[in-house]
């Protein structure tokens, strides 16, 4: 090696040619995320949902219900659910990766230090060298530009996927609680009915042993406690089944879960009060997830079709070299710089194709933010529907049991008086019980109702209970 070999300079790319690849370069298309929800806050707007839904702040909306108990669970869960923190860990993965794709903006390289020993003909016997190496990708078209924006959409994505989890977690947390108390006050009322109907077997027994009675009122009666005695395992694997569910969601085993009776909670004030029910459905994450989807497909386009130009670097190192010494002695400097241009032309037909590709899937991700739009408003008008209807079948289910309450009193007087059978009083008493069973069944069904509606409505509690973490 030579000392005019340690200083040279080899221009693999004239200054013409990087002026004509600048004035070929082009803006990378974005989406505009902030006109888009617009767009759609316009939208939700236009569709008046909920302007009959009370004013207030829906943050914390189940501590509304007043249950310590329920607090904890839902704090458990948000701190120890396995699915929040699978999603949580992916989180930061994506911003690991937005960091990695930022990079590529500077230069790339390292340092490399070498020795050589050699007795091979025409090869210096001994030589070193320390060189500091760099590749810097010019981004002269944007196509870099265009990667960062995909992963920072990506990122984005999975922020709001955190979201919906924690949306989930809570909204499923409180379902089950509601659930589990409501199985537990049923499970009361069944065992009421049981031993009414146990009381009045020993009744009609020693009446059928008097003579003053027949078989036939004992059989009945005998039918309708085997009835309800039937519905005992079901309610205890529906508690068992609800108690599973919430040891899932807080990351326990089930029995190491354990729900104290707390069944107040179903006849609770609760109403559902929202802040902006229309910006509420507008900050739905799975409509901004659906966006961020939207704009990583639209800038993996652009990336693709920027794959087409020209692709620019500039490769540099420096550093020293000896000759006749592997410890770095008598050293000589040496350094280069290459200007590189690469041009896949021959690879057109291939990246055509794959900017074709990219550009349905783009399309594909537009209609599937559009749909995601439409479902989240059909989702919340439902809710409320769902809300009115179990609120109309709660008041007849009330107004029921108070007339089969008066209805068992009267028949009790007129048994006593002698005016009407046994059976008679017993059917009565057996139509109360069933009237409070199917009003404790509405209570449930309309309590979850609300729930179901501060699910649909979440974009104003998530975004706080996210920013409160």
């Amino acid at each position: 090696m030579t000392k005019l070999m340690t200083k040279r300079v080899k221009t693999r790319l004239t200054l013409s040619a990087v002026l004509v690849a600048a004035a070929l370069s082009g803006c990378a298309s974005k989406i505009d995320t902030r006109s888009e929800q617009n767009a759609i806050n316009d939208f939700v707007a236009q569709a008046n949902i909920a302007s009959n839904v009370a004013t207030a702040d829906e943050t914390n909306w189940w501590q509304k219900l007043e249950s310590e108990q329920l607090n904890a669970l839902v704090n458990s869960a948000l701190a120890n659910n396995y699915d929040l923190k699978t999603s949580q860990l992916t989180l930061k993965s994506a911003l690991a990766r937005l960091g990695e794709q930022k990079a590529q903006y500077l230069p790339q390289g390292g340092v490399e230090v070498g020795a050589a020993r050699s007795d091979a003909p025409s090869v210096y016997e001994r030589q070193s060298s320390a060189n500091v190496a760099l590749n810097w990708q010019l981004d002269l078209f944007g196509r870099i530009t265009a990667l960062v924006d995909a992963a920072n959409a990506s990122t984005m994505s999975q922020a709001e996927q955190v979201r919906l989890l924690q949306i989930e977690v809570v909204s499923s947390v409180v379902k089950g609680f509601v659930s589990y108390q409501g199985n537990v006050q049923k499970q009361q009322i069944i065992a009421m009915q049981i031993e009414a109907l146990e009381q009045s077997i020993d009744v009609l027994q020693a009446r059928v042993d008097e003579g003053v009675a027949n078989e036939l009122d004992l059989n009945r009666t005998m039918a309708q406690l085997r009835q309800q005695e039937a519905l005992m395992p079901a309610i205890e694997y529906a508690k068992y089944s609800d108690l599973s569910a919430l040891a899932v969601l807080s990351g326990k085993l089930t029995k190491d879960l354990a729900i104290n009776d707390e069944q107040n909670i179903l006849e609770h004030d609760f109403s559902v009060a929202l802040k902006n029910a229309n910006e509420a459905i507008a900050l739905r994450p799975d409509i901004s997830r659906a966006l961020y989807d939207f704009s990583q497909a639209n800038s993996l386009s652009v990336a693709a079709s920027k794959a087409l130009l020209p692709d620019i670097s500039l490769s540099a190192f420096a550093g020293v070299v000896s000759i006749d010494s592997t410890g770095l002695k008598n050293t000589d400097q040496q350094w280069q710089v290459a200007p590189q241009l690469q041009w896949s032309i021959l690879s057109y037909p291939a990246l055509l194709a794959q900017r074709d590709a990219q550009q349905f899937l783009s399309e594909a991700a537009y209609n599937d933010y559009q749909q995601i739009v439409l479902s989240a408003v059909t989702e919340s008008e439902l809710s409320l529907q769902m809300l009115v209807n179990q609120q109309q079948q709660k008041t007849f289910a009330d107004e029921r049991f108070d007339f089969a309450n008066k209805a068992f009193l009267q028949a009790q007087a007129m048994y006593e008086e002698g005016q009407i059978p046994y059976l008679e009083l017993l059917d009565a008493r057996q139509d109360v019980l069933i009237a409070q069973e199917n009003a404790v069944d509405t209570t449930i069904t309309a309590l979850l109702a609300k729930v179901k509606a501060y699910q649909a409505f979440n974009g104003q509690w998530s975004y706080a209970l996210n920013s409160a973490k």
